[in-house]
């Protein structure tokens, strides 16, 4: 008999806010424990939330990327539960009228996109445990998919997908180092052909793209066999070892946590009127997909050139601002250092770079020299050829001089070339340029020499 998967993904995403969702306290990231805090994101008694305005904006733009319907009127709901990590006991979170409904990323489907609050980080030591407030109130989208995948690298494309449109919006930097795009995936197998969904099987916080496709390619496979041995799945949370390449038991749940929703009574309604939807339509940006078929239509890129560049918003922009008259010089340059945008190498300096070797003022290999210079300095490629005198000789009156003097000095050389053995005119270019000191241009060089040859 023969299985497929069924895979839907829960994700979170951190906003790009400065501050957190009802609170003033700054989210910035790696500051020393608990000190961006106050009684608000802390859950004192008697404090009151106050709506962050830019958290409802980018996460309704996240949904007019993706295709969603923006719900006008929508409201908050308390999630009651206790963690040591949710200073509340309780998670401000939207239940019944999320922002966003619908949508899609790629071939699947998503079911909604809702606005809530970050928990905090929890740390565990020897002998006792630590709570981390800073990142407690953070605003936190939840996209949750619909379970339209199938396979592991569904899953992988399916994330891949979605970073790079909300990194393009501006939405989230979605640094899984940081924890600001973290994905729970729910897994279950069936017979080809079986309508109904197996056992569900969750894997927990999962904080990488790959991580999520090396469990699944654990998980599936595990699923499989043991229905085939005639095990009975059951409901249950798992979480993934990286290191030990397995998923392991964290707990089972044979039905749905009854968190007790109901309205947080704090919180006014969202309210979506047309200028707000308006003013956030405008700030849509050129989706991923589209920019990668534009840069190979307009710049005349490889698909793969594309792919990488676009996968980087901030790198494509980059190579907009470089392409030059050789697009495709300028972003073989530009992907050779993937940390590019954050070196003192402005997009000026590449087209100015591949512009000095096209032109023949430095060869292909100076080129390199050059490059590593302005990577350590941030100067101009003008402004280094000029230092260093690297600048080639393009006189052909001066090339001509070099060119008679290796002849005269080379007879074996010559000889060779006239019967016919074409590469004895590389060594005569080799003396060329040793005689003008590295500095001849050598498609210069080997066109005056076998003009020379063939004419004596």
């Amino acid at each position: 008999m023969d299985f497929e998967a069924v895979i839907g993904l829960e994700v979170h995403v951190q906003l790009k806010t400065r501050t957190k969702i009802f609170c003033g306290c700054a989210t910035d990231f790696g500051a020393e424990p608990n000190t961006r805090v106050c009684p608000v994101c802390l859950g004192y008694p008697g404090v009151l939330p106050v709506m962050n305005e830019e958290a409802i904006r980018k996460t309704i733009l996240a949904g007019l990327m993706i295709g969603c319907d923006i719900t006008r009127h929508s409201k908050w709901d308390r999630k009651n539960y206790f963690y040591p990590d949710m200073p509340k006991n309780y998670q401000i979170s939207q239940y019944d009228l999320p922002l966003c409904l619908g949508g899609k990323v790629g071939a699947v489907g998503v079911t909604r996109i809702h606005l809530e609050e970050d928990v905090a980080k929890s740390f565990h030591f020897a002998t006792n445990s630590g709570v981390d407030f800073n990142r407690a109130g953070t605003p936190l989208m939840e996209i949750v998919s619909e379970p339209d995948m199938r396979t592991p690298e569904d899953a992988f494309n399916y994330l891949t997908a979605l970073k790079e449109i909300l990194v393009t919006g501006g939405v989230s930097d979605c640094d899984m180092e940081k924890g600001q795009l973290r994905c729970d995936c729910n897994v279950s197998v069936r017979p080809v052909g079986q309508v109904t969904f197996g056992e569900k099987i969750e894997i927990k916080n999962m904080n990488s793209i790959s991580g999520v496709k090396r469990a699944l390619e654990y998980e599936i496979p595990r699923q499989i066999n043991a229905l085939k041995r005639g095990e009975k799945l059951q409901q249950e949370t798992r979480r993934w070892d990286d290191d030990d390449g397995k998923t392991f038991l964290m707990r089972t749940k044979e039905y749905a946590h009854d968190y007790r929703y109901f309205p947080e009574p704090d919180l006014m309604p969202v309210v979506v009127d047309d200028t707000m939807l308006a003013e956030i339509r405008r700030q849509l940006p050129e989706l991923p997909e589209a920019r990668r078929h534009r840069f190979v239509a307009q710049y005349g890129l490889p698909d793969y050139d594309a792919g990488v560049l676009v996968a980087n918003g901030a790198l494509a922009n980059f190579f907009e601002q470089a392409a030059g008259k050789n697009p495709k010089a300028a972003a073989n340059w530009i992907m050779t250092v993937s940390e590019i945008t954050t070196t003192p190498i402005q997009p000026e300096h590449i087209t100015e770079l591949v512009a000095a070797i096209d032109a023949g003022q430095i060869s292909g290999k100076q080129g390199k020299d050059v490059f590593a210079e302005m990577l350590a300095a941030g100067k101009p490629p003008a402004l280094i050829i000029k230092e260093k005198g690297l600048a080639q000789v393009s006189d052909t009156g001066a090339i001509e001089a070099f060119a008679e003097q290796a002849i005269a000095a080379n007879p074996k050389s010559v000889a060779d070339f006239r019967a016919g053995n074409k590469a004895a005119l590389n060594a005569l270019v080799g003396q060329v340029m040793k005689l003008s000191k590295g500095k001849a241009n050598p498609q210069l060089v080997s066109s005056v020499l076998a003009k020379k040859l063939q004419g004596s």
